[in-house]
C-alpha cells in the first residue's frame, strides 16, 4: 500500500474488506481483553452509538463483546460512571465517547444552547428549579420531580421536567451520573468531569478547524469511508455534501487522509486516515482469519450500510421499527461475520430472569458453504456470546438443529 496521501492507493476488494475490519478491531475479532481492551478500541474509534433497546445487550455492549474477549457490561459501566473515562455525549447520534474529547464538542453544546436555552420557553422556565433540586438532593431522574405539566418534545408529549433535564444535558450543564437500566440520573456536569477538562478551550479555533477535525474523526470511526451522503456523516455542524467534499480535499492535501481505489469498484472513491495505513498494511499481510463475530445492529462497522453492500455484498436493515408483518427477518437480528465476509444472521431472544438464550431463527447468506473451520468458529463465538450474556442455557427450535450447516449448535 502506497502511504502517500497525495497518491491514489489501489487495493483489491478482499484487501479493502480486511483493512476496514482491522480498523474496526474485527480482524481478528475479540483480540482485546478486559478494561484495557475496551479503552484500546475506544482510542481507535472515539465513540460508539448508544441505543437503549436491550434484547441481548444494548448496542454499545454488543459492539464491545465482538472486540473484547471477556467483555461484560459492568466494564462499560465502570468506565462511564466510576472512572469517568467515558461520557454520555452526542456525536453521530446519542453516543458514549471519550471524556477527554469533551472540549472538542463545545460548538455542539453552544448550538444546543441556541436551540433549547431560551429562558422564555416553557422547558427552560423550569430549569432553575430542576437545577436547584439536584444541588440540594443529588442526582435526579425525571421521576424525582413533581411537576406534571407536559410539552411537545422530539418523541412526543412529555413532562416538562423531563424535557428540561434533556435540554440541560444537551447543553452540557448536566451529565449522566448513572443509569438504572435505561433510566438516566442527572447531576451537575462539574460534579462529574474534572475542572481542567470543563475549563479547557475548544482546541479548534475556527469553524473550519472544527469541521476538518470532525470529518477526520468520523472517517476513523468507520475505518474506510465513502463520500456519498448518508446518516454516517450526521451530527456535524455545517458539513453538508459540498462542504464535506471540500474538507476531504483539504484533509488529503494536509496528509491526514489517504484516497483508496478498489479493484472491481471502478469509479468509486474511498478514504481512510493516514494514521491507519500501518494497520492496513498489517491486515493485508495477515493470514486468513478463521474466527467469527456477532455484530451489533448499530455497530460502527454498519454506520454506512451502502458501503457494506459495496465492499461485502451484504445487505442489512435494522427492522425494529418495522411492523412485524413487514419484517424480512426479525425484530433484532444480528449479522454474523466470519473472517472477512458476512456469512449469515440470526434472531435472538434472551430471558434475563432465567438466563436462557433462544435462537429463534438463523439465515445463511447465499453461497456459504459450512466447512469444519466455519463450524468451529461459530461454535466458539456462540460459547463466548453465552459467557458475555451470563446465559446458563441456550434453546433453539429442532428445525434449526436439523438445518444444514447448524450441527455445531448441538456441541455447545
Amino acid at each position: 500500500m502506497d502511504s502517500s496521501a497525495h497518491h491514489l492507493v489501489k487495493i483489491s476488494l478482499p484487501e479493502a474488506r480486511r483493512v476496514m475490519l482491522a480498523c474496526q478491531g474485527l480482524y481478528p475479532p475479540r483480540s482485546w481483553k478486559g478494561k484495557r481492551g475496551v479503552k484500546s478500541f475506544y482510542e481507535r474509534v472515539r465513540a460508539i452509538q448508544f441505543d437503549p433497546i436491550n434484547v441481548v445487550g444494548r448496542n454499545p455492549d454488543l459492539v464491545l463483546q465482538s472486540r473484547v474477549v471477556d467483555y461484560k457490561p459492568s466494564l462499560l459501566n465502570e468506565l462511564l460512571y466510576k472512572d469517568r473515562y467515558l461520557v454520555d455525549n452526542w456525536d453521530k447520534m446519542a453516543s458514549l465517547s471519550l471524556a477527554e474529547d469533551w472540549p472538542y464538542f463545545s460548538r455542539h453544546r453552544a448550538r444546543m444552547e441556541e436551540i433549547f436555552g431560551v429562558p422564555s420557553e416553557v422547558v427552560m422556565s423550569l430549569a432553575p428549579a430542576v437545577l436547584d433540586q439536584i444541588r440540594r438532593e443529588g442526582p435526579q431522574s425525571s421521576l424525582d420531580y413533581d411537576f406534571e405539566q407536559k410539552t411537545d418534545w422530539a418523541w412526543g408529549p412529555t413532562r416538562v421536567t423531563r424535557a428540561s433535564l434533556e435540554g440541560l444535558y444537551k447543553m452540557g450543564r448536566l451529565g449522566v451520573h448513572h443509569r438504572v437500566n435505561n433510566r438516566r440520573y442527572f447531576d451537575l456536569i462539574e460534579n462529574l468531569l474534572p475542572v481542567e477538562l470543563l475549563s479547557a478551550p475548544d482546541p479548534n479555533q475556527s469553524l473550519e478547524d472544527y469541521q476538518r477535525w470532525h470529518v477526520l474523526r468520523r472517517i476513523g470511526a468507520m475505518g474506510v469511508a465513502h463520500p456519498n451522503a448518508g446518516e454516517q456523516w450526521g451530527g456535524m455542524i455545517g458539513v453538508k455534501s459540498p462542504r464535506r467534499r471540500e474538507i476531504l480535499t483539504e484533509l488529503i492535501a494536509r496528509g491526514d487522509v489517504v484516497v483508496i481505489e478498489i479493484e472491481g469498484l471502478e469509479g468509486e472513491v474511498f478514504y481512510m486516515r493516514q494514521d491507519d495505513v500501518k494497520l492496513a498494511r498489517k491486515s493485508m499481510r495477515t493470514q486468513q482469519v478463521k474466527k467469527a463475530a456477532f455484530i451489533a445492529p448499530l455497530d460502527n462497522l454498519l454506520w454506512d450500510r451502502k458501503n457494506i453492500r459495496r465492499l461485502f455484498d451484504f445487505s442489512y436493515m435494522w427492522e425494529v421499527y418495522k411492523p412485524e408483518k413487514q419484517r424480512e427477518y426479525g425484530y433484532y437480528v444480528l449479522p454474523v461475520l466470519y473472517g472477512d465476509r458476512f456469512v449469515g444472521r440470526f434472531d435472538p431472544a434472551f430471558d434475563k430472569k432465567t438466563g436462557r438464550l433462544t435462537l429463534k431463527n438463523w439465515w445463511w447468506e447465499e453461497g456459504v458453504e459450512v466447512d469444519q473451520d466455519l463450524a468451529n468458529a461459530l461454535r466458539d463465538c456462540m460459547a463466548d456470546f453465552l459467557v458475555y450474556l451470563e446465559a446458563g442455557e441456550m434453546d433453539f427450535p429442532d428445525s434449526l438443529l436439523h438445518k444444514e450447516g447448524l450441527d455445531w449448535l448441538g456441541e455447545i
